[in-house]
């Protein structure tokens, strides 16, 4: 018996991966089957674990029995996943982008920082930790559930306690409400300004950078896969040695952070030195490791604690929505030109700055769709939201906790 006087059933490590894949194929299913799930865009691994989350609070009300998950595994996936985005930051490519694309990180840079000063004033005024504020700010909002789940273990680690609880009802919250605002409030920027697009809708299709690669007969050979595992085995070593030499200089950094800034150095090396890697292997394995990830953290979440902190992330929802719509008009619209390409950009940025790049990119492509495409804002999005946004939050929320105000003790929460 565990604690709380109820029967404990321990799950391995291989018997928590295996709950987590039929999890994440139940969430597809369930999220085929339900057609305002797939509008919102909610991943697969969010309902799935939400559905084990269910049954486990099931057991634990109605038949006395908890269940705990391992979570060795989890640790190793979190570090692969974070791995693959900086293997994909390019540093040319933000560079080529040109002034446009140097507007669009500046303002993400803002909003990053005022999403989280909203959630920080919110979780003061509401007798919080001010950590939380940065969790339900920019880590769930921009970051989506990876990144804050990630960060939430990091902040539990350190000594604040449930911040899982409001990592996983915060991200959640912003996965709905980023999927139902964006689309919308695109729409009446370009009503309210009378404009369109150069082609009429539907006689230029654009679905981003992947959609004009031909099938690859070799995209699943076992070098190309081992070549994979070999790239991102490498950078999770380097950023080991990141980690011990921060250390010792006094620099304590998250483990996924490292892992991020060692794919950076890896990927551009390799530029520099005109050696080619194969990102395909990557960016399969990559989002692999988020998925399992992602179904692994949740599913140990005790959905009671969430429901008792409903009415501050209701609250918080608020806050980050008026805040990020008002960045995305007021500035980004503006500084672009206010024209139609602008008004798309801030439809991909508000996919992205409440949501996701599933979200940013949805919602681009139905408004080219009923209004005329956007190359250019797909673009900028594709380049600004793929990884520029990651690298920013990470360094932006680091920022943030590390200031005397943030410090956390064992008995914060």
């Amino acid at each position: 018996m565990n604690d709380l006087g109820m029967w404990q059933i321990e799950l391995g490590e291989l018997q928590t991966i295996i709950i987590a894949i039929i999890a994440l194929f139940i969430g597809r299913w369930v999220r085929r089957s339900v057609p305002f799930l797939s509008k919102v865009d909610i991943p697969n691994a969010v309902i799935g674990a939400a559905i084990v989350a269910g049954l486990v609070l099931i057991g634990q009300v109605y038949f006395n029995t908890d269940v705990s998950f391992g979570s060795k595994t989890k640790d190793v996936l979190l570090l692969v996943f974070f791995t693959s985005i900086g293997l994909s930051a390019k540093l040319h490519a933000l560079l080529s982008g040109g002034k446009p694309l140097l507007i669009l990180c500046l303002v993400t840079v803002i909003v990053l920082v005022v999403q989280n000063l909203g959630g920080v004033a919110l979780s003061v005024a509401w007798g919080a930790h001010p950590a939380f504020g940065v969790l339900a700010g920019s880590l769930s909002f921009v970051g989506g559930p990876g990144t804050a789940m990630a960060w939430a273990s990091q902040l539990e680690a350190e000594g604040l306690a449930n911040a899982a609880i409001v990592g996983v009802g915060a991200s959640t919250f912003a996965i709905v409400s980023g999927a139902l605002v964006a689309g919308p409030v695109t729409g009446w920027i370009i009503r309210r300004h009378n404009l369109h697009g150069q082609d009429k809708p539907n006689d230029v299709t654009f679905a981003g950078p992947q959609a004009s690669k031909t099938p690859d007969p070799d995209a699943g050979s076992i070098e190309r896969l081992l070549a994979g595992v070999l790239v991102i085995a490498t950078s999770v070593y380097l950023g080991d040695m990141i980690n011990a030499y921060g250390a010792f200089a006094g620099i304590v950094l998250p483990g996924f952070l490292s892992a991020m800034i060692a794919g950076v150095i890896v990927t551009n090396l390799a530029d520099l030195f005109r050696f080619r890697l194969d990102f395909l292997p990557i960016e399969k394995g990559g989002a692999v490791a988020l998925q399992l990830f992602l179904v692994t953290a949740l599913m140990a979440t005790p959905l009671i604690s969430v429901a008792q902190i409903i009415v501050p992330l209701a609250l918080n929802v608020v806050i980050q929505i008026a805040v990020t719509v008002g960045v995305a008009y007021f500035v980004l619209f503006r500084m672009l030109g206010r024209d139609y390409d602008a008004a798309v950009t801030v439809g991909g940025f508000l996919g992205f700055g409440l949501a996701s790049m599933p979200v940013a990119m949805g919602t681009m492509d139905e408004v080219a769709k009923r209004y005329g495409p956007s190359p250019k804002a797909f673009l900028l999005i594709t380049l600004a939201g793929s990884f520029f946004v990651d690298l920013a939050n990470a360094f932006i929320a680091k920022g943030f906790l590390s200031l005397p105000f943030f410090a956390i003790t064992p008995v914060a929460g």
